[in-house]
């Protein structure tokens, strides 16, 4: 489709996915507005051509104020916690303010908007197999606060596309690695952990790992190709945890962890960390909800994009070791 010169408002811009966007709208020429909470960390946008909106998910009036002018919407802000002490502050975020931004959206006229879900809504193959966009899920299948609120999220901005004709084209990024994951993410920390030799065993389970350049260069193509309505899965390679702590010991020359344990194991180490984690706000390395989490293969597969988009993501590798790269120069690991 072809782009007016009316700038892009990015949300979550601060964040991993969300900066990765940013560049790549930058890189393709176009005029970016992000909006930022005010005490949003900053680093990822420092020293970039964008206009700053400041504004929150849970102010309507700030998105107003912040869609105004725009021509598109990329709405990538979530709060990705698999562990929360207060889950209504989760669902505020991911799911009203969600509706609230779209409805502005709608307000606002613009011409397209890319909404940032995820895998985490998808439904998944009790065999291990891989599974698409046509996988079924239901909210019963959502393991943690997390994966609800992102699945009723994502029906409410279907339910607007529907009711409402609100221009969007949804896209389910799978497990995203790479540079700027300024957090980091719950597996951008196991990336750490495992680059500084601190994962002497690891518990069986399967993900789908991506670059997130190439996720964002996703979203571009969502923009441009992508049919309103629909949803895309922008994945990678699909490996298990193993194999993924294998490229990363590659990476570093370590070597990798060869002790895989059941998860029933680090049951009482996850209700230790999650205890800790109530009384310091930490949040714990393992969880309850991630072992939930482990006991499925979350492999998925991008060809709906690869055929309708044009995606083509490159192999976990470059990822992970761009990952590690980022992690060293930022001082997390050796």
């Amino acid at each position: 489709m072809a782009h007016s010169d009316k700038p892009v408002l990015v949300t979550g811009a601060s964040g991993f996915v969300g900066a990765a966007v940013v560049r790549s709208l930058l890189a393709a020429g176009r005029k970016v507005r992000v909006l930022l909470r005010p005490s949003s960390d900053r680093h990822n946008v420092d020293g970039l051509a964008v206009e700053l909106r400041f504004g929150s998910l849970t102010e309507p009036r700030s998105l107003a104020v912040a869609l105004e002018g725009c021509g598109a919407l990329y709405h990538v802000a979530a709060d990705y916690r698999l562990w929360v002490r207060d889950p209504e502050s989760m669902y505020a975020v991911n799911v009203e303010g969600t509706r609230s931004l779209m409805e502005a959206a709608l307000a606002a006229g613009v011409d397209r908007v890319v909404y940032t879900s995820s895998v985490a809504t998808l439904g998944w193959r009790a065999n291990g197999d891989v599974a698409d966009e046509t996988t079924p899920s239901a909210l019963a299948d959502m393991v943690g606060h997390y994966k609800r609120s992102k699945f009723l999220a994502e029906a409410a901005v279907r339910d607007l596309v529907h009711t409402c004709n609100l221009p969007a084209v949804i896209v389910n990024p799978s497990t995203p690695v790479g540079p700027r994951d300024v957090k980091p993410t719950p597996t951008g920390r196991v990336i750490v952990e495992a680059a500084a030799g601190r994962m002497p065993a690891y518990v069986d389970t399967g993900l789908n790992i991506v670059h997130v350049d190439d996720v964002a260069r996703g979203h571009l193509l969502a923009e441009d190709k992508g049919r309103v309505g629909e949803r895309y899965i922008l994945g990678g390679e699909n490996l298990s945890l193993g194999e993924v702590l294998r490229l990363v010991a590659a990476v570093v020359g370590r070597k990798p962890p060869t002790v895989q344990i059941p998860a029933a194991l680090v049951w009482p180490v996850a209700v230790v960390e999650e205890t800790l984690g109530w009384l310091t706000g930490r949040e714990p390395f393992a969880t309850r909800e991630g072992l939930r989490m482990a006991r499925h293969k979350m492999f998925f597969s991008s060809a709906k994009a690869e055929r309708e988009l044009g995606y083509r993501p490159r192999p976990a590798r470059e990822g992970l070791a761009d990952a590690v790269a980022w992690f060293r120069q930022a001082g997390m690991c050796r």
